[in-house]
Order: C-alpha cells, then sequence, then structure tokens
C-alpha cells in the first residue's frame, strides 16, 4: 500500500467492548468504590454480605445466559453463568440467600442485552483481585469464592473470546446506542443491589 492509498483507507474504528469501556468507565470506577467502601474482605461476615449482593446481581441477569438468541451470537454462553457457583459459596459459608422474585429486569432486546453481558463478564476479567483478596479469609475456588475463579483457559483468553464475539455481532448505529445503554443500566442495576445489600 502506497502513502496515497494509505491516505484513503479509512481509520479503524475502535471496537464496541473499548466504546463501552469509554462510554461506562465512570459507573464502573462509582461500583468499585462503593462495593470497596462496603469493605468486602474485611471479615468472613462482610464476604458473605457480598456473596448476598453477588446472588442478587446473578439472579438478576441468569435470564440472558439461559437465552437462545443470545447463545446464538455469543460462544459459550450457558457454561458462563455464575449463580449456581454463587450458591455454592453460600453455602459453603453457611450464608442464607433472599428469596426474590422471578428476574425481570434484564432486556428482552438483543442490542441492550449485550450491553448487559459486557458488564457481566467484565466483572469476571477483574475478580482475580478480589479472588487473592478473600485468600486472606481462606477462602478460594474451591470454597467460599467458586464465583470469583478464573477459567481453566486463563480470564483474559476468556474475555478476549466474548469481545471478539460481542464485536461481530452486527448491530445499527441505533442498536449500538442501545447497547451502551444496556451496559450503563446494567452498572445502575447493579449500584441498586449494592444499596439494598449494604444499606
Amino acid at each position: 500500500m502506497d502513502v496515497l492509498e494509505l491516505e484513503r483507507a479509512p481509520l479503524r474504528q475502535e471496537s464496541r467492548a473499548k466504546r463501552m469501556k469509554a462510554a461506562t468507565q465512570a459507573a464502573h470506577e462509582r461500583i468499585d468504590r462503593q462495593i470497596m467502601a462496603a469493605d468486602p474482605f474485611a471479615s468472613r461476615e462482610n464476604f458473605g454480605r457480598f456473596v448476598r449482593l453477588q446472588y442478587r446481581i446473578h439472579h438478576a441477569v441468569d435470564p440472558l445466559f439461559r437465552s437462545p438468541a443470545l447463545a446464538a451470537l455469543l460462544p459459550d454462553l450457558a457454561g458462563r453463568r455464575r449463580l449456581d457457583l454463587v450458591e455454592q459459596d453460600a453455602a459453603d459459608l453457611g450464608v442464607s440467600l433472599p428469596e426474590l422474585p422471578a428476574a425481570s429486569d434484564a432486556p428482552a432486546d438483543v442490542a441492550s442485552a449485550l450491553g448487559w453481558l459486557y458488564v457481566v463478564e467484565g466483572s469476571n476479567l477483574g475478580a482475580a483481585f478480589l479472588l487473592k483478596a478473600a485468600a486472606k479469609l481462606n477462602l478460594n475456588e474451591d470454597f467460599g469464592a467458586r464465583h470469583l475463579a478464573g477459567h481453566p483457559a486463563g480470564r483474559g483468553l476468556h474475555w478476549r473470546t466474548f469481545t471478539a464475539a460481542l464485536d461481530a455481532v452486527p448491530l445499527s448505529e441505533a442498536d449500538e446506542a442501545r447497547a451502551v445503554a444496556g451496559a450503563e443500566a446494567a452498572f445502575a442495576m447493579v449500584a441498586d443491589r449494592i444499596a439494598v445489600e449494604f444499606a
């Protein structure tokens, strides 16, 4: 490619995952601050409340991981579910889980759902730090902190597989906006659950 052709070449667009990250950075940082302010690793009791929070969140998003429409777009979607692991962690710790009505927060349209899944899967990428903190309470991927465990193939590869599939989904400009709004709504849902559990 000569210089003239290079000048005519369209600029490569930033990936959808990176656009979502930029659009939701402030919300993400706010959630991180709220969770750490609750000091979930100060004691097993505090961590138990964190597990209850995770249960509220994963209960809300679980319908997305069971969606045939989304499974057709994203690889191993059902295998990325963590609700069962959260329930096992609660059992390990003797934590009683709240009785919740059928999940109804998760969006029905694909574009918004992609934004929600971006948030949930992104939280697993950052869970390595949380798992190390849980180890100080003698909790690990086999007891009490199962839902924080990384994928056997590695967190990075598991995340890149997800974002590659996310970026490959054909969306209109309006759908793109709905996907970003979906990610923002997912962070708002998490903030709501934090307020309930750590009020």
